[in-house]
């Protein structure tokens, strides 16, 4: 019994580690919708955002890697698995936080679902924004 256990529980890990073959190594993302939240005077206060759209690169999944391209340049990434997603950290210069989580791809579109979330400050003051779209994969 504890023989096939072990085989289960082995088996199981095999498959539970093993890259998707399918997953692309870059993505085109593009986000139309979302909010930022700024803190002034004791609250936070919702402003709209422009439309955002950005590369990832270089996806590494084995080193935890990858790279985001934007018109102002390449920023290094740091990539975390999770059950159905995938996150894409970046902390910038100022110790800011930028998330990006790509989620597994949508059959009926053909486009993974998308949340992009910054943390920052300006003037010492708390902004966050968080949007939403889809990424499509690049090979």
């Amino acid at each position: 019994m504890l023989l096939r256990l072990s085989a289960a529980v082995l088996t199981f890990g095999l498959f539970a580690l093993a890259p998707a073959a399918a997953e692309p190594a870059a993505f085109v993302c593009t986000f139309q919708q979302g909010t930022a939240h700024a803190y002034e005077k004791g609250q936070f206060a919702a402003e709209k955002v422009a439309p955002l759209s950005f590369g990832i690169s270089a996806v590494n999944v084995a080193a935890q890697t990858a790279e985001v391209r934007t018109e102002r340049g390449t920023a290094a990434l740091r990539l975390v698995r999770a059950v159905n997603a995938t996150h894409f950290l970046e902390v910038v210069t100022e110790g800011y936080l930028n998330i990006t989580t790509i989620y597994d791809k949508d059959e009926a579109s053909g486009k993974y679902p998308a949340v992009h979330s910054r943390h920052l400050g300006i003037l010492g003051q708390p902004v966050v924004t968080q949007y939403q779209g889809f990424c499509e994969g690049k090979d």
